[in-house]
């Protein structure tokens, strides 16, 4: 199959680009290097040292023997999109280009604006160019458990059946998503599955855990890796940890701890969304994965992670602060997913071998650590109404710059 990833740039949009080549289907990306830009505005980078997309594209093609075909350039340049997928009729597409960070979202009208304006003019340009020139081609759009929120009740898989006032039907179920970004993933849930409705288009909806991660089968060389954020605007909570527990940094933890989510190791994340490509919706069909593998609060993170940091030397202390978000801090959660397991998806890693995987690679980047470690204390406030001043606060003295087309 041939498979158009948006966001091959991104974590998780260049392993499965690597995963998709090693499974024999041929592989074109398009990317605008937003995330590169975004994670250098808040004073960050990536643990992990990475090279220019040319000089990602030839180690593919010296360690691999693929080639990666890649377009440079916005997913909200419509007449770009539509040249894209005229040119290559993919048979699927992976949609990754979009911005994935709440803190990012929440720090000011202007990256509230951008981040919904964006994410959805990203979504709607490719429907509408998958219906004038791809009209066979399958979308797999990454969404996320986030759009649901934390109800009181099981969440299912998209839809839900219900009786009300002597009526029945089936219905997606209520999102209650908990931030900007959150809600623009919202809105494209609900362009996609109107799409596919009027256009006849092929969709599915990958609703994604938490995923965490540094490494897959495929990254036999450094300069496969992909990108590892660690700062408390684009990296997530374990991430954060884990590069707590190296600098001899307290494991923040926001409040009571008790903030339940969905989990899954990267190269399980991968897994499933190659699943998802090799096992198309029919046409007209609009349908919902939920993704992940188990549920963690953040305080069995915390512990996980400072257990396994005594393991191998570290001392870690774990405390408690004031929560920046607004969020409910104890609260159940019972998500169902059942539909990948239905189509062949298997775990493959622990939380725990992942852990000790993340501490083993990045203790190589110590230094790149330490030289962002200003970055990990949260500064995005969800009740400030402007958090721009938090930018300003962070800019560091200018480090040891990365190695020549790294970021």
């Amino acid at each position: 199959m041939k498979v158009l990833v948006t966001g091959i740039d991104g974590y998780s949009g260049w392993p499965l680009a690597l995963h998709l080549l090693a499974r024999g289907h041929e592989v074109v990306g398009i990317d605008n290097f937003a995330t590169r830009r975004r994670v250098a505005e808040v004073g960050s980078w990536s643990a992990t040292p990475i090279p220019s997309f040319a000089r990602r594209q030839l180690a593919v093609k010296e360690v691999l023997g693929k080639e990666i075909a890649f377009y440079r350039g916005d997913l909200a340049d419509y007449d770009l999109v539509e040249k894209v997928l005229a040119t290559e009729r993919p048979d699927a597409i992976v949609h990754l280009g979009e911005q994935r960070s709440a803190p990012y979202s929440m720090i000011d009208v202007r990256h509230a604006v951008m981040t919904q304006v964006q994410n959805v003019t990203s979504t709607l340009h490719l429907l509408y160019a998958m219906r004038d020139k791809a009209p066979d081609a399958h979308l797999v759009k990454m969404g996320t458990m986030g759009e649901y929120g934390t109800p009181r009740v099981p969440i299912p898989e998209g839809f839900f059946e219900v009786e009300y006032r002597g009526g029945t039907d089936t219905l997606p179920f209520p999102r209650q998503a908990g931030s900007w970004y959150h809600w623009s993933k919202v809105f494209d849930s609900g362009d996609v599955m109107f799409a596919s409705k009027i256009w006849n288009l092929r969709a599915t909806d990958v609703m994604q855990g938490v995923i965490y991660g540094i490494r897959t089968p495929e990254m036999t060389d450094r300069r496969l890796f992909t990108r590892f954020d660690f700062d408390e605007t684009w990296g997530t909570v374990l991430n954060r940890f884990i590069v707590q527990a190296i600098l001899g940094l307290p494991l923040s933890v926001y409040g009571q701890g008790g903030q339940t989510r969905g989990f899954l190791a990267l190269e399980d994340s991968i897994q499933s969304l190659r699943i998802a490509v090799e096992h198309p919706a029919s046409a007209g069909e609009y349908r919902v994965f939920n993704q992940f593998d188990a549920a963690y609060s953040v305080n069995h993170l915390a512990e996980a992670t400072a257990g396994i940091a005594r393991e191998l030397g570290y001392s870690p202390t774990i405390a408690h602060m004031p929560n920046p978000r607004v969020e409910q801090e104890r609260h159940g959660y019972e998500p169902i997913h059942e539909h990948l397991y239905t189509l062949g998806y298997r775990r493959t890693r622990t939380l725990d071998e992942v852990i000790r995987e993340i501490f083993q690679t990045l203790r190589r980047y110590r230094r790149r650590l330490e030289a962002k470690r200003h970055v990990v204390q949260p500064t995005v406030d969800w009740r400030r109404p402007d958090n721009r001043g938090s930018l300003g606060a962070r800019a560091p003295t200018p480090p040891t710059p990365p190695p020549s087309g790294a970021t």
